[in-house]
């Protein structure tokens, strides 16, 4: 009886322990309909948040980046997967103890350094190569610079192999090379003269300097241990933000086992704006941007220089309108400029949110040029009338120019 209520008590403190343990899907952020790219896609990002490396000194990341490497070593296994799915983690822990005696779990460093490549860091340690940075233009119209975005796009790079886990082989098992020990480099003899000889170290024929090898060749990489393929890249673009502004992705570039993947960087260019860009009527293909300010040139008739009484509403890049407008008898000189208080860009900085920016905080201008379209020719009736009506003022009010500009003195004053 004192037996049976043992085993009944480890029983209960077997199913509060897988009772308490997290739900991996939960861990990955996830649905149990998630996809393996979701999986990995999660892991990736997570894996990075929480690495010890980011997080000096910190437990609770600690702790968590060995959950998020664990949910990730089973769910990322079609067989373990199912198992979890139907008996959770009191069926995992059977599996390890039962079907896969001795098997250890993975690692966390370990899986972080398959799937990134390197050391299972992010560099700090010393002899940790770190592989080249990649850098990636892309255009986007001045709408998605004003409005902010998220933008998502293919980018091909070489990836390790998760087929074969980076190791080259079908089955993953890697041999150390007999002709060099696993040092990827021999020694050889040249004889000079008699008697005479000169040792050369040169990389290792039989395993190409890798000191391991492999007896079967992976099916999908053939032994090369990285293939390239098309990834699904996204980022977000804020509003205001800089053309030429440097996005930076920790080892996101070109990975591979033997290094650190090292950064990829995206540099946002402004493209000029195609007529797709835009999902409404809007006149965002005529702005042009200076730092936080934006410039528009506007056309005015003679009449509507001179005369005043107009109106126009421009199209913002946003859809909201702008309106500009003089009353009768405000006159518009030609390339005169007209300020509007924030109808700029956005306010953008990449500083820290708590620092002080001033007056800097506020968001840009709008400067608005006007050019007078002048009529290239008139009806003889008006041009009669027109003509009266100015030499009626000039010589009223008529001011002589080139008395004022040191020119010798014309015959006829000009009518202004």
């Amino acid at each position: 009886m004192r037996l049976t209520c043992l085993f009944l008590v480890m029983a209960l403190c077997l199913l509060q322990l897988a009772l308490a343990a997290e739900d991996y899907y939960k861990i990955l952020g996830l649905d149990k309909s998630a996809s393996e790219k979701d999986i990995k896609k999660s892991y990736r990002t997570l894996s990075k948040k929480f690495h010890p490396d980011k997080n000096p000194g910190d437990e609770t990341a600690r702790e968590k980046f060995v959950e998020i490497a664990e949910a990730y070593d089973v769910l990322s296994t079609p067989t373990t997967r199912k198992i979890y799915d139907q008996y959770g983690h009191e069926g995992i822990e059977q599996h390890k103890q039962g079907g896969q005696a001795g098997r250890q779990a993975n690692d966390p460093f370990d899986l972080f350094s398959r799937f990134f490549g390197g050391g299972g860091h992010f560099g700090h340690a010393p002899g940790h190569r770190r592989g080249p940075d990649m850098e990636y233009r892309i255009g986007l119209p001045l709408r998605d610079f004003y409005n902010g975005r998220e933008v998502t796009f293919m980018l091909e790079k070489q990836q390790i192999c998760d087929a074969c886990e980076g190791t080259g082989s079908a089955d993953r098992e890697v041999i150390t090379c007999d002709r060099c020990s696993g040092h990827g480099r021999i020694i050889q003899k040249h004889m000079l003269a008699p008697g005479m000889f000169q040792q050369v170290q040169m990389p290792c024929d039989k395993c190409g300097g890798q000191g391991k090898m492999i007896k079967k060749p992976c099916n999908v990489c053939h032994g090369h241990r990285v293939v390239r393929k098309e990834v699904e890249t996204s980022f977000t673009v804020e509003p205001g933000m800089q053309k030429g502004t440097r996005l930076v992705y920790e080892n996101e570039a070109d990975e591979s086992p033997d290094y650190i993947a090292g950064d990829l960087v995206l540099v946002l260019e402004e493209r000029e704006p195609e007529a797709d860009d835009y999902e409404w009527k809007t006149d965002g293909t005529y702005f042009r941007r200076k730092g936080k300010d934006l410039f528009w040139k506007e056309a005015l008739s003679l009449r509507e220089a001179w005369m005043g009484e107009w109106t126009r509403n421009i199209t913002h890049l946003d859809g909201h309108v702008v309106q500009l407008g003089r009353k009768r008898g405000q006159v518009v000189q030609p390339l005169a400029v007209e300020t509007i208080k924030g109808e700029g860009m956005p306010f953008y900085s990449d500083a820290d949110l708590h620092e002080d920016h001033g007056d800097d905080e506020e968001p840009g201008n709008l400067y608005v040029e006007y050019n007078v379209i002048l009529p290239d020719q008139m009806e003889s009736g008006m041009e009669k009338d027109f003509f009266a009506m100015w030499e009626k003022w000039r010589k009223k009010n008529g001011v002589n120019l080139d008395k004022h500009t040191g020119r010798p003195e014309a015959p006829v004053k000009d009518e202004l």
